[in-house]
């Protein structure tokens, strides 16, 4: 029954993650998305409420406590619901991926598969939805399509805030992953992302000649110390089990050859495997920062923005993504996959009920394994299909 019913919605979604794809909304504006998604519900016969600024949730089948027929026939309460999570925000990135529906705002697009997350959990929805109605749900269903995932520290708690998980008992997701053939999922039980928090350094002095460095605080040669020192420190401070990795993305100082600039700033990600290091990561960020400049005689500023904890796979909530890949993928579909440094807001959701999130295969077999975050990033969108057959399938139980 699965099966068919999620065929006839195969080729719309299909339209619909182009049409996203093509016109991308960055976090936190994801206007024209969320009224999309409303509107294609509401067809749907059902009634999508807005989250506060963008975002939406809608629910499927009973009501906690709702008397439905048991196995056995017999009325029973209705248990809470399972939630089904997808992430609406693309990326401020350049699209090259050279594609008919390749995004038509300048600098900003689906880089992460988003929009690949938002068609299955929509598809999962409408399958959801046609199977109520022909056979009645046993257990309800919420549809999260949550804001912001690319934004720390993520808009997961703007939902919490909002009692988006009101009512659900436990919530799943799914990741798109270019390294792992369409048609798969990869899972793990326990971490399967890691901490990821923002950090600035800002180095300030008078500033002055580069003939004279011996009379000012040397900005440039300070923000090179903690380039190269502060994430050796962290390697000798905090357990190598951990997997602390503190990599910088960005350094700006100065504009002139033979002039030491009075401020300049270096930013990177801290990431963390390890929630319990990562707990007290920071205090030994700042030490290791102030530590390192203090011989040069310049004022040091520690911005560290914590971002989510590591997403930690519930090993029942494993179990039931796994069987439901083998029911309606296959029973070689699942692979077991590596905890990554990558950092994911659905982290905040498993703080409060347990889950799961699988990597979502999206390679063509034989083909480019691509990258995300990268503007030429192509899907195979028979992902698309997998991915609704799969949430359905673990939202049916």
């Amino acid at each position: 029954m699965l099966g068919p019913t999620a065929a006839r919605h195969a080729a719309e979604l299909v339209g619909i993650r182009r049409d996203l794809h093509q016109h991308p909304e960055v976090s936190r504006a994801e206007t024209r998305t969320t009224a999309l998604l409303a509107e294609r519900l509401r067809t749907a016969g059902l009634d999508p409420r807005p989250l506060p600024g963008t975002g939406l949730v809608c629910d499927v089948g009973p009501a906690p406590g709702d008397l439905v027929p048991g196995p056995d026939g017999v009325p029973a309460p209705a248990p809470g619901r399972v939630a089904l999570r997808a992430d609406l925000d693309a990326l401020p990135l350049q699209d090259r991926c050279g594609l008919p529906w390749a995004s038509t705002v300048s600098g900003v697009a689906h880089a992460c598969g988003h929009d690949v997350h938002t068609a299955a959990v929509l598809g999962a929805g409408l399958v959801l939805a046609d199977l109520h109605a022909e056979v009645g749900l046993r257990r309800g269903v919420r549809l999260i399509f949550q804001p912001a995932e690319e934004v720390q520290p993520g808009g997961s708690l703007d939902v919490l805030a909002a009692g988006g998980l009101d009512g659900v008992d436990e919530i799943f997701a799914i990741h798109c992953d270019p390294k792992v053939d369409v048609g798969h999922i990869g899972t793990r039980i326990g971490p399967i992302t890691s901490a990821s928090d923002e950090v600035s350094v800002t180095i300030a002095s008078p500033g002055g000649h580069t003939s004279r460095p011996h009379l000012t605080g040397d900005v440039v040669y300070a923000l090179g110390q903690v380039i190269t020192q502060v994430p050796a420190v962290l390697g000798r401070r905090l357990d190598p089990r951990s997997g602390v990795n503190l990599t910088w993305g960005a350094v700006h100082a100065g504009s002139a050859h033979n002039a030491i600039p009075s401020t300049g700033t270096v930013r990177g990600t801290l990431r963390c495997l390890d929630v319990r290091a990562w707990e007290f990561a920071g205090q030994v960020l700042h030490d290791a920062v102030e530590q390192v400049v203090a011989p040069y005689e310049v004022e040091v500023t520690v911005h560290h923005t914590r971002g989510v904890p590591p997403v930690e796979n519930d090993e029942r909530c494993t179990g039931l993504l796994e069987a439901a890949a083998r029911d309606v993928l296959g029973p070689g579909s699942v692979l077991l996959t590596e905890q990554s440094l990558g950092g994911e807001d659905f982290a905040w959701y498993l703080t409060k009920v347990p889950g799961a999130m699988a990597r979502l295969g999206t390679r063509t077999p034989g083909g480019r394994a691509y990258d995300i975050h990268q503007g030429d990033l192509q899907v195979d969108e028979r992902a698309i299909d997998a991915g609704t057959r799969l949430l359905a399938r673990v939202a049916l139980g």
